[in-house]
């Protein structure tokens, strides 16, 4: 099977991950009425704010569409118009998780201790996380299939890239713009004029703050995610179908099908490692919050890389790739348990 066609329909099985998650996370309490209310209110307010922020963005992704095919071709602006698609649906999805999940996982933390409270919180993040990941897995698996194994054609998929950092580039500031500025408003007016205390929901800026973090740290921090994701996906494909000359091209021209696949198999095997590991979470939520998520990225990135060597010798790729994949999942474990340490006091 085509490594467009393996990668979307992994993509859909995650998006089906997905929203199982998302279901299971409605499924559970709420709390207390006036948790309830307060949750809503915050719930409304960042649904409204993505709402108007993707009107004005639409705009904006239909100029860019008609430039593309009037100047370049029709077939990158339409590949421009998934990315941007794809990106704005993934922050639909994870707002929507999120804001569901924060409420129920208080209530948890209340009525049911840490166990339950992590599975819930784990799960709300967990929902962002997969829809990204099986968002562009569909996305760049499709326009794969389309143009990706003729080199000639292969940039077309550069406009799924240039798409998603689109919507990255104005969700990432325009949340960040609005979350300072209520969080500055929310403690001059309320904690300095009107003395109410910090976080207090009297505080309509409070809510505004809340709002706020939501679309930033969701919304836009999932559109960059979402950027980040395609975009090393493409431009390694990129460097495969176009690479002539150099210490590699010998390398690369006598199995460029194999090298352009393999990103493309490893993100997508990769997703798969990460249902597995959003699974074993269960397994490790009654010990220490920070020591299950640990335990928990070492389950994903053990599966991930042994789905990996394999991949490499059915696309027979140079091992010594394996070695490549295997350093920079060492070094990106090492960084987080740095900055863990760090910060953790």
């Amino acid at each position: 099977m085509d490594a467009g066609l393996i990668s979307a329909v992994i993509g859909i099985a995650g998006l089906l991950f997905a929203l199982i998650l998302f279901f299971w996370i409605k499924s559970k309490p709420t709390g207390t009425d006036l948790m309830k209310e307060i949750s809503e209110t915050i719930h409304d307010g960042a649904m409204v704010f993505l709402k108007r922020e993707y009107s004005i963005l639409v705009i904006f992704v239909i100029v860019i569409f008609a430039l593309l095919s009037w100047k370049i071709e029709l077939n990158t602006g339409l590949a421009f118009l998934g990315g941007a698609f794809c990106s704005m649906l993934a922050g639909y999805f994870g707002m929507n998780a999120a804001t569901s999940a924060n409420v129920r996982t208080t209530a948890a933390a209340k009525d049911s201790g840490q166990s339950m409270a992590l599975s819930i919180a784990f799960s709300g993040g967990a929902v962002m996380g997969m829809a990204v990941a099986s968002l562009g897995l569909i996305g760049v698996g499709i326009v794969y299939y389309f143009f990706g194994s003729d080199p000639s054609t292969a940039s077309t998929i550069n406009g799924f890239a240039m798409g998603a950092s689109s919507i990255a580039l104005f969700a990432r500031i325009g949340g960040g713009i609005f979350t300072k500025a209520a969080d500055v408003g929310a403690d001059l007016v309320g904690k300095v004029e009107a003395g109410i205390p910090e976080d207090d929901p009297r505080n309509p800026a409070v809510i505004a703050d809340n709002v706020g973090d939501n679309v930033g740290d969701t919304a836009g921090m999932g559109a960059d995610l979402f950027e980040s994701y395609v975009g090393s996906v493409i431009a390694t494909m990129a460097i495969a179908a176009t690479i002539s000359s150099g210490a590699l091209s010998d390398l690369i021209m006598v199995n460029r099908a194999g090298y352009m696949q393999l990103p493309l198999m490893i993100v997508a095997f990769g997703a798969l490692a990460s249902m597995l590991g959003v699974l074993s979470v269960r397994l490790f939520s009654a010990m220490n919050p920070a020591a299950a998520l640990r335990l928990v990225t070492y389950v994903g990135a053990a599966v991930m890389l042994v789905a990996a060597y394999f991949i490499i010798d059915w696309l027979k790729v140079d091992q010594k790739v394996f070695w490549a994949i295997l350093g920079g999942n060492v070094a990106g474990i090492i960084l987080g348990l740095l900055t863990e340490y760090y910060t953790a006091a």
